[in-house]
């Protein structure tokens, strides 16, 4: 028979079958690749899309939906792929789990999303080659929900593509060449178990707490909607031993998923490591003083005489407090809720606005959405002191916070630790990419350094991100300067660096 092409609804059907069967997260990006797919699968079994349809909602297709899977997910990647987070898992997660260990001689490390296997035979590599682990008891297991990736991850054959970041020295010891294909070395093969399984459902033998030393989910949990993103990571967070280790993708972050991580950051690669049990239950003690006061600390304009950034921020803020001093109050008492702080900060009315905060009840005082207007509000009043200090009992309960971490960079800066502001500058640029003030910031203290390819880099990033970016987002975090005044800022430091927007 010939396939008539599917129409929309059609497609938006498979879309919501797809998501609730395989939690994939297919947006209008993917229309013209649901469209194929559907297409050619109701073609081969022969039926119009409607009936194909109709036949994957009742179940009666088990086994399609696993040729749905092989379809629709990526399976791109490589041998040593992100080759620094290899190396942070062989000098840092290794020992680390060998220390913990050593009692039981055992260590268990899951390749989830592994694909045709790269991944996992490249973490087996790892552990070959790991003096420490001579004698041990070590399980490595690759999981997927394409059958036919696994097929070929059970094979161990490979084209030269799969190999393009593995030099000639690992390609001569790992590898041989059979016609066209390289066969990976049988004693590795043998170090590795593969399962087809589906990270979206639940089973509750192999997701059992304690079953894990160290995980490595990358480039997967992207691709979920947002709910089936929490699920995943909440299983694969009880199924890690406490002081484990989470690998993610490079554009992936557990921010807004999970509290449940320490953010590490070595060898040129973020990763996670599961707190452990008595951390995760650890109060957090501190309460904004009803009494603190935020005070303006003088300052020059930034672009006019080249101090910091946390400078023109001071700057910003006794402009603003100039300006809004004859400003009538809001009555006391009339709101208790962070969007009614926020409106005050984007109407600069401060002084309210850190009132309203203060008079929260004790509990919501300690929420991490509470604790970073008080930071904001300190940076903006000058009291560096006091934003640094809420800053790390905010990150004390949520590393992921990408606010925290830019201000504690401006903290860090102010200090004279030009190291300790660029590390935290890149953490909240890796938690949140489209965060537009760390990349800024980081441009600022590159071109200060002297350090004019990185700064024309940053820079031209950062101007991107100021386009896209949420006004509200510009108003807590931009010191006071409208979008306009920032993209002047980016533009100028710029051409200050040789560079052009």
């Amino acid at each position: 028979m010939t396939a008539m092409l599917p129409v929309a609804d059609d497609i938006e059907r498979l879309r919501t079958l797809v998501g609730a069967a395989l939690g994939l997260d297919l947006d209008q990006g993917k229309h013209a690749l649901l469209a194929e797919v559907l297409r050619s699968r109701a073609h081969a079994m022969g039926v119009d899309a409607p009936a194909y349809l109709d036949a994957l909602a009742a179940s009666r297709q088990p086994q399609e939906l696993r040729r749905l899977a092989a379809e629709l997910t990526v399976t791109e990647t490589s041998f040593f792929r992100n080759v620094e987070q290899f190396d942070a898992f062989g000098a840092v997660a290794l020992p680390d789990r060998i220390a913990a260990r050593a009692g039981t001689r055992s260590l268990r490390i899951l390749s989830a999303g592994c694909a045709s296997g790269e991944e996992a035979y490249s973490l087996a590599v790892g552990i070959r080659d790991c003096a420490g682990l001579a004698g041990w008891n070590v399980a490595i297991r690759g999981i997927d929900v394409n059958p036919s990736a696994l097929r070929k991850a059970r094979a161990g054959r490979y084209s030269d593509w799969s190999l393009r970041q593995t030099d000639s020295a690992q390609r001569a010891r790992l590898f041989h060449s059979d016609g066209a294909s390289f066969v990976l070395d049988g004693a590795i093969r043998a170090m590795v178990r593969f399962e087809e399984r589906n990270l979206t459902r639940d089973d509750a033998s192999f997701w059992a707490p304690d079953s894990f030393d160290v995980i490595f989910c990358r480039n997967v949990i992207m691709y979920f909607a947002p709910e089936t993103m929490r699920a995943v990571i909440a299983r694969l967070t009880r199924s890690l031993s406490p002081g484990g280790f989470l690998f993610l993708g490079h554009a992936e972050t557990l921010r807004g998923l999970s509290t449940d991580f320490h953010l590490r950051h070595t060898h040129g690669a973020f990763y996670y490591q599961r707190k452990d049990t008595a951390e995760a239950r650890r109060p957090i003690g501190f309460v904004p003083s009803r009494a603190t006061e935020i005070r303006p600390a003088p300052s020059e304009a930034f672009a006019a005489h080249g101090t910091n950034w946390i400078g023109a921020i001071h700057d910003a803020a006794r402009r603003i407090d100039a300006l809004t001093a004859a400003r009538p109050r809001l009555a006391a008492g009339t709101a208790d809720d962070l969007r009614d702080a926020v409106a005050l900060i984007e109407r600069e009315r401060f002084d309210e606005a850190r009132e309203l905060l203060c008079a929260l009840p004790e509990a919501r005082a300690r929420d991490p959405e509470v604790l970073l207007l008080h930071a904001v509000l300190h940076s903006h009043g000058g009291d560096l002191a006091a934003a640094e200090r809420v800053c790390t009992e905010l990150l004390a309960l949520d590393e992921t916070n990408a606010g925290a971490h830019y201000l504690m960079a401006l903290c860090r800066e102010s200090a004279g630790d030009h190291p300790g502001a660029l590390a935290q500058d890149r953490i909240a640029a890796h938690l949140d990419p489209g965060f537009a003030m760390p990349r800024l910031h980081l441009g600022l203290l590159a071109r200060r350094a002297g350090e004019r390819d990185e700064a024309r880099r940053e820079l031209r990033h950062a101007l991107l991100l100021i386009e896209q970016e949420e006004s509200a987002r510009l108003l807590l975090f931009g010191g006071g300067f409208s979008r306009s005044a920032l993209r002047a800022l980016c533009r100028a430091e710029l051409a200050a660096c040789g560079g052009t927007a």
